[in-house]
């Protein structure tokens, strides 16, 4: 794939094709700076088919769907290298599209490697079971792709996101036809140029862009798709789910996030603070895990505010290039403009904005969608900004009195992704992640994760496990095979 300039259309990746489409075409914009990237081919419903077709009879190949689990691990290791030798290109993808600060683009297309290593490992070691029969056979577990996978990703983390999904797909025996968010499509494009040189067939894994209401919605209807992995927006994947049960097709879905992160008074408060902080101002708070809803033990809630004050308006909000950046810009200015109304609805509802709320005044920062980090005080649970996410960096805190009181509050959210907890008491600890509905609860942590631990929510945070040896299991379907043991059935 060659480079290309803001005058430059950008192509997709076909059956191992390059494809432009002169005249069905979409900017890509660099949040920090506000110019054109590149313009960007956008797929219609016909270039959808083509890529789904293809898809199709690449996955029925025999070649790949009875390619033994050590040749396909050697691909997928040899995607690992060739995503490890091409770090930086993929990180700086990431950080011209939606902003994110190079150091965190850089450590996110090393844990993108990483993926495609565990699950070259899980593919060569994943075993199936001989289950326990009640007559005269022997039964077992047999495990089989899907066929084609849609795996549509968004714009916050989409290094990670998209070989998250593609790395257990491919595993597991499928092709997959990618459509990345059209924010940041450019990573999912190079992941298909690095995977062609690793030897990956044609057609194996597809890369369409566009938006979501064309291309997006053209893949999820398309007749041979088999199962859709979707990582985004609850009301996007509560469309997709509905898509999905008309066809009776699986679909995993991860969705919104409101975390509670919980801060006793009992706490290492200054390691605490530093959770807090990185929880939720980390990628300008743009992550489904963020420590968005934070309550305090009301006996040390004073102190805590102070601390958070001093920390946030210590961070060095700067261009994503710059070496001391640690927050770089909201990954849109639609967005900014997003995260700027809920502010101003907590100001609305009587919060008391105790850092940040506002757009920096660097010069440098002029054309830029920046938001400084925001603290908020004084509203109750039930305010908007609490209860309905806001994906930015925006801290709400809340003061609780003793853990009944706690749980009922933390609780008491639609979402159920993650939440942190932090107290001196192990057995405190073990009764409030007992109670929390939440996929995911960090003690005395916070956003420590592994590709080998299994991923996803509660409610209406999502559907199925990615991550894991079930990340793998996620893209496959079982059939029991029996085998008669009576000699009299024998010829």
């Amino acid at each position: 794939m060659s480079q290309t300039t803001a005058q430059t259309l950008k192509p997709m990746l076909i059956q191992g094709e390059w494809v432009s489409t002169p005249g069905q075409e979409f900017d890509v914009v660099n949040p920090a700076t506000g110019t054109v990237n590149y313009r960007m081919s956008a797929a219609d419903a016909q270039q959808v088919d083509l890529a789904v077709t293809t898809a199709h009879h690449a996955a029925h190949q025999l070649a790949w769907r009875n390619m033994l689990p050590h040749l396909r691990a050697r691909l997928l290791m040899a995607i690992a290298d060739g995503i490890e030798a091409r770090k930086e290109d993929l990180a700086r993808c990431q950080m011209l599209e939606n902003g994110k600060v190079w150091s965190e683009c850089l450590a996110q297309a090393g844990s993108a490697a990483a993926t495609f290593r565990y699950y070259a490992a899980v593919c060569e070691t994943m075993v199936s079971e001989v289950t326990p029969s009640r007559g005269a056979y022997l039964s077992m577990t047999r495990y089989e792709p899907y066929g084609v996978v849609a795996a549509i990703t968004p714009w916050n983390s989409p290094l990670t996101m998209e070989a998250q999904k593609v790395a257990p797909a491919l595993a597991a025996g499928n092709a997959v036809v990618l459509k990345p968010s059209e924010v940041t499509p450019s990573g999912a494009l190079l992941l298909g140029e690095i995977a062609l040189a690793s030897g990956l067939p044609a057609g194996i894994l597809n890369v369409v862009t566009g938006l979501g209401g064309v291309t997006g919605k053209a893949l999820i209807e398309h007749p041979l798709v088999r199962m859709i992995s979707f990582t985004g927006g609850t009301a996007t994947g509560r469309a997709i789910g509905v898509a999905a049960a008309q066809r009776l097709i699986p679909t995993a879905l991860e969705l919104g996030g409101k975390s509670p992160h919980i801060l006793f008074a009992d706490a290492n408060l200054s390691a605490a603070v530093d959770g807090v902080v990185d929880g939720i101002y980390e990628g300008t708070g743009q992550s489904c895990v963020a420590g968005s809803r934070l309550f305090v033990q009301r006996q040390v809630l004073d102190e805590v505010l102070d601390r958070l004050m001093q920390k946030a308006n210590g961070i060095r909000v700067g261009l994503p290039d710059v070496a001391d950046s640690e927050m770089g810009p909201a990954a849109s200015f639609a967005h900014r403009d997003h995260i700027e109304r809920y502010i101003q609805s907590a100001r609305d509802e009587g919060g008391e904005i105790l850092a940040g709320g506002y757009r920096p005044d660097a010069p440098e920062l002029a054309q830029g969608a920046f938001i400084r980090p925001t603290l908020i005080a004084g509203l109750s649970n039930q305010a908007k900004a609490v209860r309905e996410e806001i994906f930015g960096p925006v801290l709400c805190v809340l003061p609780f009195e003793d853990e009944d009181d706690l749980i009922a509050q933390a609780n008491d959210t639609t979402y159920g992704l993650a939440s942190g907890v932090w107290t001196a008491d192990y057995q405190k600890a073990w009764r409030v992640a007992d109670k929390l509905q939440t996929g995911l609860v960090w003690i005395n942590t916070y956003k420590q994760l592994s590709i080998s631990t299994p991923f996803g929510g509660y409610k209406d945070s999502g559907l199925g496990r990615e991550k894991g040896l079930s990340g793998m299991r996620l893209y496959q379907q079982s059939k029991g095979i029996y085998w008669s043991m009576n000699p009299n059935n024998m010829p």
